[in-house]
């Protein structure tokens, strides 16, 4: 980490910034380190996913009462991923061209936090005195609802713009239904907010359809005509049944994991048009990296490599 060499100088941890792991020691040994800490709160305070999202107001809004819902996905976490690499690549181009180095404190709070003012939650608060309350699983300001289909899924439909309303309409033959609610319940279904409003209506109007058809049937009816929709799926059903989990899709490849056998995996979903994008590779085990990272970015030689792997200080337990 302290050698010499573009590739090198940059530390990414979540560690306490004590003694020789501060940023004021091991920059003593290398000038331009860069180095990456996570935090939990921004005090150094202890936090979790878990312990972050309770509090962001997001697990209170979700579903359709006020009971907290505690969601399987780790936002936080990924979001948090996501901030840590841009903090490393825009500390590292300052590095580039100014030739100095910097730390870089996160905290997974603070993510949590940015993203509630982002999406304007904070905001609503303090301008116009409102939370934004449960609705279960209908979508907050114009249309969006899942449906039961007559073979037992539920299927996501969403009509945001009046091309997607409109395709709803033409889709499933109930344009002229449609335009009963507006008179009826004194709004204007041409905007978003009239579609939220009625939101309960139009679902009435379109649950019997769902009803009557197959996910297939619904399929034909709405692939190629402009509707938003999707079928939910649990994880099983995704791999058996969504191609876009299959390597059809560029992203994927079955990769030979060794101790387990062949697994479809993922690469980075970025994709450049002048850089040929990674290959999906294999998941290394712990320890797999270590004797490369201190041979070719430390200098350390294979006999002092196997002095520490003897002495118990490197290599796997």
């Amino acid at each position: 980490m302290c050698a010499p060499g573009e590739g090198a100088g940059i530390l990414l941890t979540n560690l306490p910034p004590k003694g020789w792991m501060s940023y004021e020691a091991l920059s003593k040994k290398r000038a331009d380190l860069i180095m990456m800490r996570l935090t939990g709160n921004f005090d150094g305070s202890p936090a979790v996913d878990y312990t972050v999202n309770c509090s962001s107001g997001f697990s209170i809004a979700t579903g359709a009462d006020h009971a907290p819902v505690n969601h399987v996905l780790p936002v936080w976490d990924v979001a948090a991923g996501l901030y840590l690499s841009t903090g490393l690549l825009a500390a590292e181009r300052v590095r580039s061209r100014e030739g100095r180095g910097q730390e870089v404190t996160l905290a997974l709070s603070d993510v949590m936090l940015a993203t509630v003012g982002n999406l304007g939650y904070i905001g609503d608060v303090q301008v116009n005195g409102v939370s934004r309350e449960p609705i279960g699983n209908h979508l907050y300001g114009a249309f969006g609802r899942n449906f039961a289909s007559a073979d037992g899924r539920e299927v996501m439909v969403a009509a945001i713009s009046n091309r997607q309303w409109k395709a709803l309409a033409r889709a499933t033959g109930l344009a002229e239904r449609f335009e009963m609610i507006g008179p009826l319940m004194d709004v204007d279904l041409h905007t978003e907010g009239g579609r939220f409003h009625a939101r309960h209506a139009i679902a009435a109007v379109l649950e019997p359809w769902f009803a009557a058809r197959t996910v297939v049937e619904i399929g034909e009816r709405f692939d190629g005509s402009g509707v938003l929709w999707g079928v939910h799926r649990d994880f099983r059903q995704l791999v058996e049944e969504d191609r876009r989990c299959s390597t059809d899709n560029p992203m994927f490849a079955q990769v030979d994991q060794p101790g387990v056998g062949r697994v479809l995996t993922p690469r980075v979903p970025l994709s450049f048009m002048n850089t040929p994008a990674p290959l999906p590779s294999v998941a290394p085990t712990l320890g797999d990296d270590t004797d490369s990272v201190l041979e070719r970015i430390l200098g350390l030689t294979r006999e002092e490599i196997s002095r520490l792997s003897d002495r118990g200080i490197v290599g796997q337990k």
